[in-house]
């Protein structure tokens, strides 16, 4: 007697017919549910895009290559939250194009380093990081002091966001040069820019503040990483909007 199953096996073009209609049976189940939600990323209160100055920060630090030392990206395990403290949510990324997570750690985790340092501390250890930290092998960042922050097509990078989902408004954008100036004056008006941008880091960062530079907004980006969210006495579930 011919088992049935033998006529499954030993006709090939029957078992891939099979196995197309299984996984697409499959890939139906999981996909189409992404279709009924507006978002798979639950939103949490006080996330928002970055400023104008924090943005041009976060691509001077992409562009130097620094994640492929630091991760930003704290895992729920217990000696990663008592080491870095809370654990990533999914979103405080969620306006990261691209996102910086990944568990490379020759420097230590990102992910709430923002107003752990001065930005004193923060310029000393950029320009050379043994002065603060001995052991350390990171190379030196000097010269972000000296080079002076190219900022006038930062709208464009505002709108560019925009067309990925950041929600950039038309008047976060129409002023846009103005708040990248403001945010790093140790003189000036922050009202706006607050308004705007919530617990943005404000004043001088690199000790220079007759001179906007590089080293100013890689400053600015990193004091605000982690800050967004408010997780003192707070459970990660309560957050959730």
């Amino acid at each position: 007697m011919i088992r049935r199953h033998e006529i499954v096996e030993k006709r090939a073009f029957v078992l891939a017919a099979l196995i197309l209609v299984t996984v697409s049976i499959g890939g139906i189940v999981e996909i189409v549910p992404l279709f009924t939600i507006e978002s798979t990323i639950e939103p949490v209160k006080g996330v928002r895009p970055y400023s104008p100055l924090e943005l041009a920060g976060r691509n001077i630090y992409i562009r130097e290559g620094c994640y492929t030392c630091h991760s930003q990206m704290i895992r729920p395990f217990r000696d990663e939250v008592e080491r870095y403290g809370p654990y990533s949510l999914a979103a405080e990324s969620m306006y990261d194009h691209p996102f910086q997570w990944g568990s490379k750690r020759t420097g230590p985790d990102l992910a709430r380093v923002g107003g752990k340092y001065s930005n004193e501390w923060q310029a000393a250890h950029l320009v050379d990081p043994r002065s603060v930290v001995p052991e350390s092998v990171m190379p030196p960042y000097a010269f972000l002091r000296e080079k002076d922050l190219d900022y006038d097509d930062i709208a464009d990078h505002l709108r560019a966001n925009r067309l990925v989902g950041v929600p950039y408004t038309d008047e976060m954008i129409a002023a846009a040069v103005e708040d990248l100036r403001v945010q790093a004056d140790p003189e000036g008006d922050y009202e706006g820019l607050l308004s705007r941008y919530p617990k943005a880091a404000v004043g001088d960062f690199d000790g220079q503040p007759d001179r906007l530079t590089e080293m100013d907004a890689l400053i600015a980006y990193l004091q605000i990483l982690g800050r967004m969210v408010d997780f003192t006495d707070i459970r990660t579930e309560d957050i959730i909007q």
